[in-house]
């Protein structure tokens, strides 16, 4: 794709103030750390202001979002290509930053949207799905499982139904079996590769 269309998120990254306003009302718990009050204003660029104690804040503060210093804009752009599966090369050049801060943005929008899958803590049945999927590090060397570096995320599809993501250490049988013996219920069929940290799925009661 040689341009990148933002016309589904508009006005909300037209300027900094609308992202900004954006992302602080979809944060939560947005109550002064320092005197509780709940109330708020915008008091310079990238800055709330607490209309109690009047103590200024990162808006962005105690999420992950704080974890690279960019704009909010950039953040919501970033995220809207996230979504549309842009590369994060790709991200780079849209937003106009450099690479390493590009990945690293996207490692941290992975990691969000896994601690909001974890979340739901139903319990998964009938047919399914696992398998792992390998983000960042170093291309150098070897490709997928064995390579040294990444983050490794294993996930489990209900065929039809709702998923589960999980970030795990390794892809050895005790880390698999421990993640789908709490999510997956006993007597459903899962679906694999042939990698030998699944055998021991058939003698879990699968």
């Amino acid at each position: 794709m040689d341009h990148m269309d933002f016309r589904e998120i508009g006005k909300l990254i037209s300027e900094d103030r609308l992202s900004l306003e954006y992302l602080w009302k979809r944060r939560g718990n947005t109550v002064c750390p320092s005197c509780s009050f709940s109330e708020f204003y915008f008091h310079q660029r990238w800055r709330v202001r607490c209309k109690g104690c009047k103590r200024d804040y990162w808006p962005l503060q105690g999420t992950r979002f704080s974890l690279l210093r960019i704009s909010p804009l950039q953040w919501l752009a970033l995220i809207k290509l996230f979504e549309l599966s842009a590369s994060a090369r790709k991200a780079s050049q849209e937003v106009h930053l450099n690479y390493k801060t590009s990945l690293r943005s996207y490692d941290i929008l992975r990691r969000i949207l896994v601690e909001e899958l974890a979340r739901n803590d139903e319990v998964l049945k009938g047919e399914l799905e696992a398998d792992e999927a390998y983000f960042g590090g170093k291309r150098k060397g070897n490709r997928g499982r064995g390579a040294g570096g990444k983050t490794i995320v294993y996930g489990i599809l209900e065929r039809g139904g709702k998923v589960s993501v999980n970030i795990v250490q390794d892809v050895s049988a005790e880390s698999l079996m421990t993640k789908t013996v709490k999510r997956v219920r006993r007597g459903s069929i899962v679906y694999t590769d042939k990698w030998r940290g699944y055998d021991s799925l058939m003698f879990c009661g699968y």
